[in-house]
């Protein structure tokens, strides 16, 4: 019981760094530039959001199968690897869109102050992203607890592999089928009271950043 919850945290951690990795500077792009095929783009990004998640893992499937990249020697399906991946994909719309929406609201003459004295990049790490923090910190939190909580995309591509695979959405659902109410009630237990600490700290953040 308490692997799979070890591996639902590790699982998390590492696609919410790739998640903050890649989406932190496309939120801040998306919310300060204007181009064609933009809202196109911003509609992808969104998909695995409202998507059911097994058609998200049946996608990553294909992609990663025998007759994706798989046949070019990338095995990641049914590994640790995979799970990691379907975590990340699930998760990244709650960031881009959360941190998106606080770069938003950030106030242009203050953007356009800093811009007389300093680089794109520079005004990026420097001013915005200090300025978004608490819209940010939201951000990562809700895409931490959508990954830590991701099960359908999980099941279809790394499959339920007990100590390799099978993260705590996996066990609890295969506690239930072999009848172990108590574990299964542990686990929901502590999953809840966790997502309940962590998305009311999420909240005061985004409070804060409005």
């Amino acid at each position: 019981m308490i692997h799979p919850l070890v591996l639902s945290l590790e699982t998390a951690l590492i696609a919410t760094i790739f998640v903050v990795a890649t989406g932190l500077p496309l939120s801040y792009l998306f919310a300060r530039l204007s181009f064609r095929g933009k809202t196109i783009i911003e509609t992808i990004f969104s998909l695995p959001l409202i998507l059911p998640p097994s058609v998200v893992g049946y996608i990553l499937l294909l992609l990663l199968g025998n007759d994706g990249l798989g046949r070019l020697g990338l095995q990641w399906v049914f590994t640790w690897k995979a799970a990691v991946l379907a975590a990340a994909i699930v998760a990244f719309p709650l960031f881009f869109r959360t941190a998106k929406a606080s770069f938003e609201n950030l106030d242009d003459n203050i953007i356009d102050a800093a811009r007389l004295d300093g680089s794109g990049w520079n005004i990026f790490h420097r001013v915005s992203i200090p300025l978004a923090k608490h819209g940010v910190i939201a951000a990562v939190m809700l895409s931490f607890l959508r990954a830590i909580g991701e099960f359908g995309a999980t099941l279809m591509i790394a499959g339920n592999i007990p100590g390799i695979t099978q993260t705590a959405p996996l066990a609890i659902y295969d506690y239930v089928l072999l009848g172990d109410e108590q574990k299964a009630l542990i686990l929901s237990l502590f999953l809840t009271l966790f997502s309940f600490v962590m998305l009311a700290i999420s909240s005061i953040f985004a409070k804060k950043s409005v």
